[in-house]
This record gives C-alpha cells, sequence and structure tokens, in this order.
C-alpha cells in the first residue's frame, strides 16, 4: 500500500444535520468515520476475510438483485468500543455491516477489516435517514 493511506472525504446533511464522513485505506484496515458532532463515540470492526465458513453458509441462497442492498449475510461486526447492550448498538452494527457490504460488492476480493467509528448525537431507525447516510458513504468509498 502507498505511504500515504488514501483518504477520502464527503460532507453532507442527513436528515438536515451536518455529517462528515472520511475514509482511510490502510494495508490491513479500511476505517471509515462518520460524525455529526465532531465527535466519534462507537467503535465496530466487520472483517471480510470470511475464510472459515461455517457449515451452514453453504446452504444460504446468493444474494438476488432483489436482496443486493441486505448487508451480506456473512459478515459479522463487532462493537469495539462504546454503546455496548443499547439501541445505539444494534444501529451502529447495522450501518457498519451495510457499509462493509457495500465495501466487498465494490470489491469481491476485498479481505481487510473494516472499521467503523461513529458519532451520531441521536439514534434514528428512519429510512431516509440510512438511506441519505449511506449514500454520503458511497461517495467517499
Amino acid at each position: 500500500m502507498p505511504y500515504p493511506a488514501k483518504t477520502n472525504q464527503v460532507a453532507g446533511p442527513v436528515s438536515s444535520v451536518h455529517t462528515d464522513i472520511m475514509s482511510i485505506s490502510f494495508a490491513d484496515k479500511i476505517l471509515i468515520t462518520i460524525t455529526q458532532a465532531g465527535c466519534l463515540a462507537q467503535w465496530i470492526h466487520v472483517p471480510l476475510d470470511t475464510t472459515n465458513p461455517t457449515f451452514a453458509d453453504q446452504y444460504l441462497p446468493t444474494p438476488s438483485t432483489e436482496d443486493s442492498l441486505l448487508p451480506l449475510p456473512s459478515l459479522t461486526p463487532t462493537t469495539i468500543l462504546g454503546s455496548a447492550g443499547s439501541d445505539r448498538e444494534t444501529i451502529g452494527q447495522l450501518y457498519a455491516t451495510q457499509i462493509a457490504s457495500m465495501i466487498a460488492s465494490k470489491n469481491p476480493d476485498e479481505k481487510r477489516t473494516v472499521v467503523v467509528g461513529l458519532g451520531l448525537p441521536k439514534v434514528s431507525t428512519d429510512q431516509a435517514t440510512f438511506l441519505d447516510l449511506m449514500e454520503l458513504v458511497v461517495q467517499c468509498l
């Protein structure tokens, strides 16, 4: 990987709140940060290297175009800092898994771990918020 690490940034409104997104591609990890208040309160990692599939994985259907917006079922997010056992953790893991799925869909040979840092003051389950956020992330990848 070249030095310095490849970095991209975008900013835009998500539910009328200014949102900053940054991606940094390291040799071993892809770091994505999403902030609305300039702080990070939650960190989640999602390994893309699923070299040890379970026996049941061979029976999972391959994603169809209808399911292409759903996160890949083989990805397992883990909260590494902040928000354990809360709605915030669930939403954070959903965001991290969706972002990792978008990265894996863009490059199926990608094996690095995706680390997502979130600084969202308000937890929202609103579909428009989710889609606006993911649209900004796609612009940053």
